[in-house]
């Protein structure tokens, strides 16, 4: 199983987004959404040759370091989990800083 860290990039009251890293390299990232009726919802995005095994060992660290830390009375956990690969980061305050006036591009 690898050494996943995460770092959170953003929170609110009822969620919280990580980017995953192994190595110092980014990996992938997970948006969690807490829910008043228990449910915790989160879209796991990891590069395209991760296999299933990967996968399941990855939501098992996610619940156990992030989810159960913030709720440990959850009800249940729902994953939807992207595979692919990463495409950029698109900013209308990067493409401004850039000079670009089409309000968004790819940057990263």
């Amino acid at each position: 199983m690898a050494d996943y860290s995460f770092e959170r990039e953003s929170r609110t009251p009822f969620s919280e987004t990580y980017a995953i890293d192994v190595d110092g390299a980014t990996v992938g990232r997970v948006d969690i959404h807490f829910t008043s009726s228990g449910v915790v919802h989160a879209t796991l995005c990891v590069p395209a040759d991760f296999d299933e095994a990967d996968i399941e060992d990855l939501i098992g660290e996610v619940d156990e370091r992030l989810v159960l830390t913030a709720d440990p009375y959850r009800d249940d956990f729902r994953v939807t989990v992207w595979r692919g690969e990463h495409a950029g980061l698109f900013s209308e305050e990067s493409a401004e800083e850039e000079g670009d006036t089409n309000g968004a591009g790819p940057h990263g």
